[in-house]
């Protein structure tokens, strides 16, 4: 889906506008992958607007910085600010944010401590990222990182790279999305998010172990079941679990809470939403919406006259 252009981004603490948000081509990220980023979304709710847990996404991003060495000279509240800040210099909501750290311009060299940190906060509009009645998708020939070779707990720029192979050999194959297992062969997730298996109305989900990442959509998800007395199980699951559950669905910021329709062309139930999942994707689009109080403060409000709400 083409990026729509905003007026302004905000950059190490100042909005410029978008067509000056430029870095060179020597910049460490370009030759090395050294970034780390975020994907958060601002819904509507009537004519206002709220971002969807920003601080915890914000908290993320510090410490995906953090475990890569890599020093962000703004605090937690700044960094909320600032994301704030640029939609309502922008005036646009419903909308995509996109928070990047980065090794700019300085030494040439896999070590990264002499090239600055560069931070960047942008926001466009940005609709469903899973289109049509449900996802066809494929168990992936790309496995997951393992832990021990690169952090999936960091929202790392380089970890996509391996999120590339999997969405790109699905797609080729005629599947929306690839779901990857991990080096021990258990599912872990899809190529941006994190996967949920319903069976005999138990929800299980692959647990952080299975090299998956620390999603946001995804602990949300889980607080939603428990509140409704649903059970949650995450544990280690087998590839043929995907082919004898009941439901299965997919949660993430651009995925938001999509349900898969067939694994290797093998239909999960009849292919519809199931009764759990549609329990979980209504309650979760009512809070983003605003058709629900927002009970458990997940929403911070920007100063935006809220646009048409983009429903699932």
């Amino acid at each position: 889906m083409p990026i729509q252009t905003t007026d302004k981004i905000w950059h190490n603490g100042t909005l410029i506008p978008w067509a000056d948000a430029n870095i060179h081509v020597m910049s460490h990220v370009v030759h090395y992958g050294s970034s780390v980023f975020e994907g958060i979304r601002a819904y509507t709710q009537g004519e206002n607007a709220g971002v969807f847990r920003l601080r915890e996404h914000m908290q993320r991003f510090i410490d995906s910085a953090r475990i890569y060495r890599m020093p962000l000279p703004y605090s937690l509240d700044e960094l909320c600010d600032a994301v704030v800040d640029v939609i309502d210099a922008n005036n646009v909501a419903p909308c995509y944010i996109r928070p990047i750290a980065f090794r700019g311009y300085g030494e040439i060299g896999v070590n990264p401590l002499k090239s600055p940190v560069e931070v960047y906060i942008a926001n466009f509009p940005w609709g469903k990222y899973v289109e049509g009645n449900g996802a066809d998708v494929c168990v992936s020939s790309w496995n997951r990182l393992a832990p021990n070779t690169m952090p999936s707990l960091a929202k790392a720029g380089a970890n996509y790279m391996n999120s590339q192979l999997i969405r790109m050999e699905a797609e080729v194959n005629g599947y929306v999305e690839g779901i990857a297992l991990d080096r021990n062969g258990y599912l872990s997730e899809g190529s941006g998010e994190n996967l949920f298996l319903v069976r005999d109305s138990k929800i299980y989900t692959t647990p952080l172990a299975n090299s998956v990442l620390n999603g946001i959509t995804r602990a949300s998800v889980i607080q939603i079941a428990q509140d409704f007395g649903l059970d949650v199980i995450e544990e280690a699951l087998p590839r043929e679990m995907l082919y004898l559950c009941d439901e299965a669905f997919f949660t993430g910021t651009a995925a938001e809470v999509t349900h898969l329709r067939s694994v290797d062309r093998i239909l999960i139930g009849d292919g519809s939403m199931g009764p759990v999942t549609k329990k979980l994707h209504d309650e979760f689009f009512a809070l983003v919406n605003g058709l629900k109080a927002d009970r458990y403060n997940w929403l911070t409000p920007v100063n935006v006259k809220a646009a048409e709400a983009i429903n699932a």
